[in-house]
């Protein structure tokens, strides 16, 4: 049985702004149904409620005049709470204030769960008589674990082993060098072999060199993050640790996302009877507004609207799909002149565009299971968890190739993967390439019977966690064999 400790900054249903806490919430529990004894440590910034759990402990950080909490929930697997009100129990999110601007000292704020952790994972918190043989720390806000462990081993201590995944490369944790000193950082590691990053200090930077191995959400963004186009400036050093890179693609909550069973649904259903998928279809449409046509051809999009996720794209095609006829439904929220436009252009085409600005986790629930197909046309992607969503509940993916959807979505045109095609993709992020893999969708929906063949192809792939977390338990066994 493995001990592993998991670090992150969010995690389901506690906190989350991404991909980053469905991984905190799924992939734990998936290990410890293999049989690992599996602990996670992450912020309180408020929930589950305080009568929910219980103080065990506090740690004295080293090197600082930081006092912190750890707090326990008795669920399983083991969660950790570390609680400090000054840095983490604040309005706005884990990362940003309500303005969608970054927390200032975000830097302390992450420097103390490292340190923290760095005490967990050495044995050196008072009440909890436990130390993990691997430590598994996941993007920029845990990347001075792997460093702090190294520190350990110059001075003669033992370590446990460390595995960082990486995320989203595009978010590095990058920061004056004068912070170095509050956080005690020493000065001699700040080059750029070690912890610098064109001028900045890292935290990125820091789990990338000092990690045993590394991980990242898909196959394919494993191997787009070690060239220009995709590297953010660290492909050089990604090139370096191949042989130490590997990509594993995240799962899906297959309780959470269920179309056999999804409380958000009106009517359920299957691959054998999809009949529940239009009733679906037909609330949605109802519910937003748009005019109750089973016949339309009806995208649906849950998105962060930003230039990574295409928006822009979306944008360009949009009235020429709603003068076609199709219908449009969007929710999401991100740039606000983005969030404007989408307003502007629902305005002119009622009964065909509906926009809801924010997020509803019912709605996002019933978009996919009413919609026809699913937009997802981002310029990268590392893993993508919408586009499984979809795929689980038959609503055709459309997205460009990159990352985790281009290994998760087969091209319906793909002769040669006949069996596995449950989708449509498109190799260039231009709204032209877009524009026509929608107007193939759309030409498709009109031959029923090749359309549900695709929907039925969709819904029998493998999405869960636990494909995903027998290749970690056999990376953690990679890296345990070797000293």
């Amino acid at each position: 049985m493995l001990r592993v400790l998991f670090v992150l900054s969010e995690m389901v249903p506690y906190s989350k702004t991404g991909g980053l806490a469905d991984v905190g919430g799924a992939l734990p529990l998936a290990l410890q149904q293999l049989g690992d004894d599996i602990r996670v440590l992450v912020p309180w910034y408020g929930r589950p409620d305080l009568n929910e759990m219980h103080r065990i402990c506090s740690v004295n950080v080293p090197y600082t005049h930081e006092a912190a909490e750890i707090w326990i929930t008795t669920n399983r697997p083991q969660v950790y709470f570390l609680r400090y009100p000054a840095y983490y129990e604040r309005g706005g999110g884990p990362y940003q204030n309500t303005l969608g601007q970054d927390w200032p000292d975000n830097p302390r704020r992450f420097a103390l769960l490292n340190r923290v952790a760095v005490e967990l994972a050495q044995g050196r918190v008072a009440g909890l008589d436990w130390r993990p043989d691997l430590v598994h720390v996941h993007d920029w806000q845990t990347g001075l674990i792997p460093y702090l462990l190294e520190l350990e081993t110059r001075v003669g201590n033992t370590r446990p082993a460390t595995l960082f995944t990486i995320h989203n490369l595009a978010y590095q944790g990058r920061f004056d060098p004068a912070i170095m000193t509050e956080l005690h950082m020493p000065g001699a590691d700040f080059h750029w072999q070690g912890t610098e990053l064109y001028g900045a200090f890292s935290f990125m930077k820091a789990g990338l060199v000092y990690s045993d191995r590394l991980s990242t959400v898909s196959p394919t963004y494993a191997q787009e993050i070690q060239t220009d186009a995709f590297g953010m400036g660290l492909q050089g050093l990604l090139q370096q640790r191949a042989g130490q890179l590997s990509g594993i693609l995240n799962g899906v909550d297959e309780v959470h996302w269920n179309p056999r069973a999804d409380p958000y649904l009106p009517a359920h259903y299957h691959a054998r009877n999809l009949v529940g998928k239009s009733q679906c279809k037909a609330q949605l449409q109802q519910h937003l507004g748009l005019e109750a046509q089973a016949d339309f051809f009806l995208l649906g999009m849950i998105s962060r609207l930003v230039d990574q996720k295409g928006i822009d794209m979306v944008l360009e095609v949009l009235p020429d799909l709603l003068q076609r006829g199709m219908q449009v439904a969007i929710l999401g929220s991100g740039e606000k002149h983005y969030e404007t436009r989408l307003q502007e252009l629902a305005a002119i085409h009622p009964g065909r565009l509906a926009v809801h600005i924010g997020f509803d986790e019912g709605l996002s629930h019933r978009i996919e299971a009413g919609a026809d197909a699913f937009l997802m046309p981002s310029r990268f992607e590392p893993c993508g968890l919408n586009q499984m969503y979809s795929l689980r509940y038959g609503t055709l993916p459309i997205v460009h190739q990159t990352g985790g959807l281009a290994d998760t979505v087969v091209d319906a045109g793909d002769i040669a993967r006949d069996y596995e095609r449950n989708g449509f993709v498109f190799s260039i992020a231009h709204s032209d390439d877009l524009h026509h893999a929608v107007l193939r969708a759309a030409a498709l929906f009109q031959q029923p019977a090749a359309w549900q063949r695709l929907q039925q192809q969709a819904m029998a792939g493998n999405y869960s966690w636990e494909h995903s977390a027998l290749a970690y338990q056999r990376l953690y066994q990679q890296i345990l064999a070797r000293p």
